[in-house]
């Protein structure tokens, strides 16, 4: 496990909050890539940019929390903050249920 893994486990394990720089951080990854994507649209019209961005960054966040839980749907479910109804139907979505 990485180092950055690891502080996120502590992080969860001790129910403190991200800092400040590390949702930064996000943030500004987050907001570089859909600039790159305007940019690369090439003046094209874009549409159905909200849910898109909610599709690529929602699958992958389902992935690693699963990951991180060894696959407990429960404990996944109250890291995310969704009942396990919830998350079992967008894990369904996104083809990542068992």
């Amino acid at each position: 496990m990485s180092a950055n893994a690891h502080h996120i486990e502590d992080m969860i394990d001790h129910n403190t909050e991200l800092n400040p720089q590390e949702i930064s951080q996000l943030t500004h990854a987050v907001k570089h890539s859909i600039r790159r994507y305007l940019f690369d649209l090439d003046g094209a019209k874009p549409s159905d940019m909200y849910d898109m961005v909610l599709r690529q960054v929602e699958k992958p966040l389902l992935e690693a929390v699963l990951e991180y839980t060894k696959g407990n749907q429960s404990r996944a479910a109250e890291f995310l903050g969704l009942n396990r109804g919830t998350l079992r139907k967008k894990l369904k979505l996104y083809g990542l249920h068992k």
